[in-house]
């Protein structure tokens, strides 16, 4: 965890449970540094290089959070710069909550999980939404070829803080076109050897 994650996360009731439990004296510590937000280094570029999803949280005019979940090819959220996030939007079910929310906050949370290593990177930061009658050209750049999903506008992020987040509890789950590949690639290993098998019996005197 960042300091200044730290500083966004742990408001004074927070704190305070913090205090009661006993972990408040090792957090503070933690949380004096400047208040500046947090810059995306190597291991935050290349993590999120290889996501295909991600959980987009969003706070509504009532004050109810909402979460949604964003999918795409691999490289779908892309790294603009050291604290820039771009994505493009595509069509979902047309319900617009997310998009709703985030013309009354641009607060979001992000929660990006790599299942197969059991890893996870937690983002606070600001949205901002970019339609194509504003700026073609930034939504055809985070178009991604060949995906087939209609793409509504983009998403700007600003990162404000990260947080790597322990893996405990996550569950080690691989995507189907992984296991299958293996499978496929086990099936023709067992298929060679019964056929050397095969060769080699033939090739035996008779008993």
């Amino acid at each position: 965890m960042t300091g200044h994650y730290a500083q966004v996360a742990f408001t004074p009731l927070v704190r305070a449970h913090q205090e009661a439990h006993g972990s408040a004296r090792s957090y503070e510590r933690m949380a004096r540094v400047p208040e500046a937000p947090d810059t995306l280094g190597a291991a935050e570029i290349d993590f999120l290089a290889g996501r295909d999803s991600f959980f987009l949280a969003t706070v509504g005019e009532t004050g109810w959070p909402y979460i949604q979940h964003r999918g795409g090819p691999a490289g779908f959220l892309r790294v603009l710069g050291p604290r820039t996030l771009g994505f493009a939007d595509f069509r979902g079910n047309k319900q617009y909550i997310s998009r709703g929310n985030l013309d009354h906050d641009d607060r979001v949370s992000l929660f990006v999980v790599d299942y197969p290593t059991r890893t996870r990177l937690k983002i606070f930061g600001r949205a901002r939404v970019v339609e194509p009658e504003a700026d073609a050209e930034l939504v055809a750049a985070l178009t991604m070829p060949g995906y087939p999903a209609r793409v509504e506008r983009a998403v700007l992020i600003e990162v404000e803080a990260f947080d790597w987040n322990c893996h405990q509890h996550i569950p080690e789950l691989y995507p189907r076109e992984a296991v299958a590949a293996a499978l496929d690639s086990l099936r023709e290993r067992i298929g060679d050897l019964e056929r050397e098998n095969a060769r080699l019996r033939e090739a035996l005197p008779p008993a």
